[in-house]
């Protein structure tokens, strides 16, 4: 585009704010007709390297698919590579638990009050909902394989019970360059992701599902 890296970072930020904007307007519309049924999930990435990973946490209205929000949080090592992030970055914090329940009392003026909440057998989401949605009811699935493998987010199942929310995390990982599974875009920045991913969910929200909005 002979244009100045610079050019697109400022872009970048400016757009993540219009979507803020626009996120907030279609928020106002649902309250009139509140969300009945809720999914929300984690969707894993990392910044600048795989020994520091990131979540994503999504939630999403199971009836008509909007995104309703979603928050980056960093995350502690897990797994074969947890014993070489400490080696070389020391114990790493976690702030997951924080965000995730940022990201459900931004969403609760727009859910009902007999919300029925679906998700898998995290093992912190009961205390997170009981703490943030107290009166809702959570029904839990147990996790099951990828049909392909790495792309954790489609399940080998004839009916997925979370298909909403898997389907949406393989949406944006499939649009959003930076956390494809194998890519050289990677983030350097969680907060710079986070914009990234807002300014999707404004395009998922407003032009894929722009049917939807008819309904509303």
């Amino acid at each position: 585009l002979n244009i100045h890296r610079v050019t697109v970072e400022r872009k970048l930020v400016y757009l993540a704010k219009k979507a803020d904007l626009s996120q907030k307007q279609l928020l106002e519309k649902i309250k009139t007709d509140p969300v009945k049924f809720l999914q929300f999930d984690d969707l894993i990435t990392s910044e600048h390297t795989k020994l520091k990973p990131l979540s994503v946490s999504v939630a999403i209205d199971k009836k008509r698919r909007f995104i309703l929000g979603l928050k980056v949080s960093q995350i502690p090592s897990f797994g074969h590579l947890s014993k070489v992030s400490k080696l070389k970055y020391g114990t790493r914090k976690s702030n997951h638990v924080e965000k995730l329940k940022e990201l459900l009392s931004e969403i609760k003026p727009v859910l009902s009050s007999d919300l029925l909440v679906e998700t898998d057998e995290h093992k912190r989401y009961p205390e997170i909902l009981s703490d943030i949605l107290p009166r809702a009811i959570h029904q839990t699935y147990p996790s099951a394989r990828a049909c392909i493998v790495g792309q954790g987010e489609l399940k080998k199942l004839n009916f997925d019970p979370l298909f909403k929310i898997n389907h949406t995390c393989a949406m944006l990982r499939a649009n959003v360059n930076r956390i494809f599974r194998r890519t050289w875009c990677t983030t350097k920045k969680a907060e710079k992701l986070e914009m990234h991913l807002k300014i999707f969910v404004q395009f998922y929200n407003l032009i894929i599902l722009k049917d939807k909005l008819l309904e509303i």
